[in-house]
């Protein structure tokens, strides 16, 4: 039986105050996050405001602080969402990896998604940037690296089994986190000038890697 006011406690510091678990619910919470969204690309998160996200999303102040206790949940929560589609995108992006040249390929292609979706989302930017002003949001980054890193860390075993996993995993996770540098670094300066570091980090690390 679902709960009858539709949510449910949630522990999570950096996201939501409570899940929605009735349908109803859900679209409420969805409506607010597309809100949050769009003033976000409007004006950066900084100037997000709690009463102008409940007023673009049709609902009562108190209804969006049932879900979202301040704005740094609902920023939270659009970082994780951001967070398990990179995910799903290098889980889908290793799956077929059987060689050291099908990593590189594998590894190259997914840097290159990475940074293009940084480049062509401005929120995704602009939350991302504004994740590091806030500690929930940056253990958050850094749990996703560690993630990401045992991934990685999963598709170099089965290519290079003879070697130590221990290391294996420390490399992949410090070629992840410092993917998140390399990209916020590329995003800051022109064009160009990110565009050879990108290259430049893809070739570091992969020579960390392989």
């Amino acid at each position: 039986m679902e709960n009858p006011t539709g949510v449910a406690e949630a522990g999570n510091a950096a996201g939501p105050r409570k899940t929605p678990t009735q349908k109803r619910s859900r679209e409420r919470v969805e409506r607010m996050l597309a809100a949050a969204t769009a003033l976000i690309a409007e004006q950066g998160s900084d100037a997000l405001r709690m009463s102008e996200v409940a007023e673009r999303a049709g609902v009562s102040i108190g209804s969006l602080y049932q879900f979202f206790p301040d704005k740094s949940a609902i920023v939270g929560t659009l970082v994780e969402r951001y967070n398990e589609a990179g995910r799903r995108c290098i889980a889908d992006g290793m799956a077929d990896v059987t060689s050291e040249d099908d990593m590189r390929r594998a590894f190259s292609a997914l840097i290159d998604i990475y940074y293009r979706i940084f480049l062509a989302e401005p929120v995704m930017r602009d939350i991302w940037f504004g994740a590091q002003a806030d500690k929930a949001l940056r253990d958050a980054q850094l749990a996703d690296s560690r993630r990401n890193g045992a991934l990685v860390a999963k598709t170099l075993r089965r290519i290079r089994p003879d070697a130590d996993p221990q290391a294996l995993e420390t490399s992949a996770f410090i070629a992840m986190h410092l993917g998140e540098e390399a990209m916020r670094l590329a995003i800051s300066v022109p064009r160009a000038e990110g565009d050879a570091l990108v290259e430049a980090y893809k070739r570091m690390a992969l020579a960390v890697l392989l």
